[in-house]
């Protein structure tokens, strides 16, 4: 219990038969003499949507590259599996372009190549080098950019150089591109902190829509995984929120459950806190 009666791991609570998608066994992280994650046990199963909240240094972004096989838990790569597999002892490529697709605040788009370019190195850990080589010259899975555009509501844009895009339209392409892998698990960190409220929300209905879509590999359902810090959109669009302090789980309930009081206690706010949005002042702090 924490001292707001907030039963940890509640959210988490699933059939004892159902397997998990992803699953974390005591995994941790240390940074020289800096702990990232204190040791933390979590199962999360094929459709969920689960929100990551905490304040700056909780460990949010190093579970996330944990999961992303961009670090080894110190207890070894199988610490953290995703479909059984260790991300970490993957090479970036098919199988684990399969596994896990990224969406960050930063889009990562390439600004000298089209929109259909951007979209569809997606599709470069599925390719052979040569294949890849020859898509700059002529695009392969033309079709699969153009379906992919379409389902952000860009699909006008699909010529036109990044620079030219709003930050939005560039999230989108980011988002499309990301499509074109396929991944079981998405993975997104702080993906509208750049973008104005309106156009937040119409990126959080798109994320949360491709945990039910069907892409490449037939999986039925995916797993979103997000860090967040506007208690609004995770009300609205997750199933299950986890709050993070100093390294460790601090609770882990029903999105619909988080309340003033938890997110008060996560932050270590007073009773006076000046809070418009529960959350949406803390951006600079959270990390």
């Amino acid at each position: 219990m924490t001292a707001t009666g907030v039963r940890l791991r509640r959210a988490g609570e699933q059939s004892a038969v159902a397997k998990p998608l992803v699953a974390i066994e005591s995994a941790s992280k240390v940074y020289g003499t800096n702990r990232g994650l204190s040791p933390l046990s979590l199962a999360i199963h094929a459709g969920e949507r689960v929100a990551l909240v905490g304040p700056s240094g909780s460990g949010k972004t190093t579970l996330l590259r944990l999961l992303a096989g961009a670090l080894v838990p110190d207890e070894g790569p199988h610490a953290v599996t995703i479909d059984g597999k260790s991300p970490a002892n993957l090479k970036p490529g098919s199988e684990l372009a399969s596994l896990v697709g990224i969406v960050s605040q930063r889009f990562d788009l390439v600004p000298h190549l089209p929109v259909l370019h951007n979209v569809l190195a997606g599709r470069l850990g599925h390719w052979s080098l040569g294949r890849s080589i020859l898509s700059l010259v002529w695009p392969m899975d033309r079709r699969a950019a153009q379906l992919a555009l379409a389902r952000v509501g860009i699909a006008d844009k699909i010529n036109e150089r990044p620079g030219r895009l709003s930050g939005g339209e560039q999230q989108r392409v980011a988002i499309a591109r990301m499509m074109m892998q396929s991944p079981l698990v998405i993975l997104a960190d702080e993906p509208v902190a750049s973008l104005d409220p309106a156009r937040a929300e119409e990126v959080m209905e798109l994320l949360v829509g491709l945990v039910s879509w069907n892409g490449d590999n037939g999986a039925s359902q995916r797993t979103l995984i997000a860090s967040l810090h506007t208690a609004s959109l995770i009300r609205r669009h997750f199933t299950r929120v986890i709050g993070l302090r100093e390294s460790r789980v601090q609770f882990d309930l029903p999105a619909g459950d988080l309340t003033d009081a938890v997110l008060d206690e996560l932050y270590d706010l007073g009773d006076d806190a000046d809070r418009v949005e529960p959350l949406a002042g803390l951006a600079a702090r959270d990390g």
